[in-house]
């Protein structure tokens, strides 16, 4: 069985096949096929947890076979006909990049082998959540990750074996008897175009999370965890509607911004057409999107996030943020938001956001879909931006948005115009001077992905002493190195999605990245500052660390700000580190003038503690001193643990409205 990365067309004369020295032809009639026999299996479950601190998931295509290719194909078959997805191999991939082996120089970055979720498994996947490792109510430390059906990486249809060779028939055209290719959606596994997949981060074991039952084909573009209301959103590409889903992965409603979003900023609504892909219809074109049954670009949702109570969402091919609050209740606030509309070279869908902990909003593009009938084009290359917004302060009334007109961009990738973004993007730990992680920085170190990363001809003798030029995966770099620093970007360092090198041509075929970070605003440790009210030094369990080397006892992991009608009020979770079992907390104000309450609060594990204030500035630091221990120890009477921490909150530049 002959399998290859992708690229397909047709075999050189005496090709050299047998390895991963292969070279890949660029001509339209010839090219190399890469045998993966040397690359390992899958990982199995195993019996430490998979997802740790830093830890990278990253999708992207699975690669090909030619099922039978030893025994020889019949006189005047076209191999490209009877080339298939691969399910044997993995399309979705989480990477060990805890230590990258020294300082950026623009290097490929050889990492530990990565935990692989097969295309027999969940079939093509693109969008990536973690969600909070909340278990049986029980907070574990360690997250779940999740993954959404594709058609970004190409839609494949076959019918039943008509030449008695023990293959289905390759269709370019909708016909009657078509199905999806094996390996499209993993049906034999549950799967379809709808499918929510979940990757246990303890012990790997994939199942079915949740199914958005009338996608007929495009499929998920984008899904995101809500820490405060511990459920899920996804964004439907068939219907426009992004899906509110619960922890355990009932649908629970949907929001539409072509009905109700638009209208807000005073646009005609638009209803969803109804357009569906059938693949057993005469229209249907694998080669041409405009036939897949994609809801028409005015209301067609991509790329989803939440942040600061709101939850935020890319629209159309020209790019418009958008945000919708979230209720108390988890429940959409009925207050779509237009936010900015992006400025980039091109008009491209944002398939991608991210915040970090100062503000800034991060946005990922990605080329127009182009789906080659040779597997070795999915997307456009070459024009897709990689860009970072924050608010202005004070906002400038002569400008539209509350967010700055012009972003600053990264340069992404080698190839002139450094343009090359896959539509994925996120934030990473920072990174010391040998290349480990600096867990104290939280969101220092931008990662995105991209294809022909280290691929520029007139660099070449520069690049050769970092590896391979073929390199489609991820891009790791400091956040601060906006364009023009870091272009061309030697001060990045960067992954290789399957660990093949002979594939220069293709593109489009790196999806999305995912990083579990559980570290956006840290708490500092104050022994040294005094704490009114009489409590006792924070009490240490015998199996932590004793005092000389002492982290904070406490983590904070998240903050989301609500208005609300007695003002301002922050969710703040926290992350037990000294082990102490806490699930209360008492609060004073550490800033003069400003005022917190409520004083003392008890909460379930796993949910936040709402502090609210009064007496700031929007915008203002408000550090808020916290006793954090367990009611139960304090209801005994006498001595008991507490941690005590000042946790310093950026308040939202903007007011809460009377």
């Amino acid at each position: 069985m002959l399998r290859s990365h992708g690229v397909l067309r047709l075999l050189a004369c005496n090709p050299r096949i047998g390895g991963r020295s292969g070279r890949l032809a660029a001509g339209a009639a010839l090219v190399a096929l890469a045998l993966a026999a040397g690359l390992s299996g899958p990982a199995s479950a195993q019996q430490t947890q998979i997802i740790n601190p830093g830890s990278m998931a990253v999708t992207g295509f699975s690669g090909t076979i030619i099922p039978g290719f030893d025994e020889g194909l019949p006189p005047g078959v076209d191999p490209v006909d009877e080339t298939f997805i691969d399910t044997e191999r993995a399309t979705l991939r989480i990477f060990d990049v805890s230590a990258l082996g020294g300082p950026p120089s623009g290097q490929l970055v050889n990492t530990p082998l990565p935990f692989e979720v097969l295309a027999g498994q969940i079939g093509q996947v693109f969008a990536l959540t973690y969600d909070d490792g909340v278990r049986d109510g029980t907070p574990s430390g360690v997250p779940n990750l999740y993954a959404g059906a594709t058609s970004l990486h190409g839609i494949r249809i076959v019918t039943p074996d008509a030449d008695d060779d023990g293959r289905p028939e390759r269709e370019r055209r909708g016909k009657a008897g078509a199905t999806f290719m094996d390996g499209q959606f993993a049906e034999d596994n549950g799967g379809s175009p709808g499918a929510i997949w979940k990757i246990d981060g303890l012990t790997g074991e994939v199942s079915l999370f949740a199914t958005i039952e009338d996608n007929s084909g495009p499929g998920i573009a984008d899904v995101a965890f809500d820490r405060a209301s511990r459920q899920f959103f996804a964004s439907d590409l068939d219907s426009g509607l992004i899906h509110r889903i619960s922890a355990d992965g009932a649908l629970i409603d949907t929001f539409d911004h072509g009905v109700t979003g638009r209208p807000a900023r005073g646009l005609e609504a638009v209803a969803d057409d109804g357009a569906v892909m059938d693949i057993q219809g005469a229209a249907f074109d694998s080669e041409d999107p405009d036939s897949w049954g994609f809801t028409q670009d005015e209301r067609s949702v991509w790329a989803v996030q939440v942040h600061g109570g709101r939850l935020y969402y890319a629209v159309g091919e020209e790019a418009e943020i958008w945000s919708v609050g979230i209720a108390r209740n988890g429940s959409f606030a009925g207050d779509p938001r237009w936010e900015l509309t992006v400025d980039a070279e091109e008009d491209l869908p944002v398939t991608d956001i991210a915040f970090d902990n100062q503000g800034f909003m991060y946005l990922a593009q990605r080329g127009d879909i182009e789906n080659r009938y040779d597997y070795s084009q999915f997307a456009d290359s070459g024009d897709g931006e990689v860009l970072r917004y924050w608010r202005e302060s004070p906002d400038d009334p002569a400008t539209e948005s509350i967010w700055v007109p012009v972003p600053q961009e990264y340069a992404i990738g080698f190839p002139a115009g450094h343009r090359q973004s896959t539509g994925g993007i996120d934030l990473q730990y920072g990174y010391d001077a040998q290349g480990y992680f600096n867990t104290n920085a939280c969101a220092a170190t931008l990662v995105a992905t991209g294809d022909k990363l280290r691929d520029n001809p007139a660099l070449e003798e520069q690049l050769a002493a970092g590896g391979p030029l073929a390199v489609h995966g991820v891009q790791i770099n400091s956040t601060m190195l906006v364009r023009p620093q870091n272009e061309p970007p030697f001060g990045s360092w960067f992954v290789d999605f399957d660990g093949f090198f002979e594939d220069a041509e293709v593109e489009g075929h790196v999806g999305d990245v995912e990083i579990w970070r559980p570290c956006e605003g840290r708490a500092g440790y104050y022994e040294r500052i005094p704490y009114p009210g009489g409590f006792l030094p924070p009490f240490w369990p015998p199996e932590f660390p004793p005092p000389g080397n002492l982290p904070p006892c406490l983590d904070v992991e998240a903050v989301n700000y609500f208005c609300t009608p007695a003002g301002l009020e922050a969710d703040v979770y926290v992350r037990d580190v000294a082990g102490i079992g806490g699930d209360s907390v008492k609060a004073d104000s550490r800033t003069p003038g400003v005022s917190v309450s409520p004083l003392q609060q008890t909460k379930a594990p796993g949910a936040p503690f709402t502090i609210g204030m009064s007496g700031f500035f929007p915008g203002d630091r408000v550090d808020v001193g916290l006793c954090f221990y367990r009611q139960s120890d304090a209801d005994a009477g006498g001595y008991y643990p507490c941690c005590k921490v000042v946790v310093p909150l950026a308040t939202p530049p903007v007011s809460c409205e009377p």
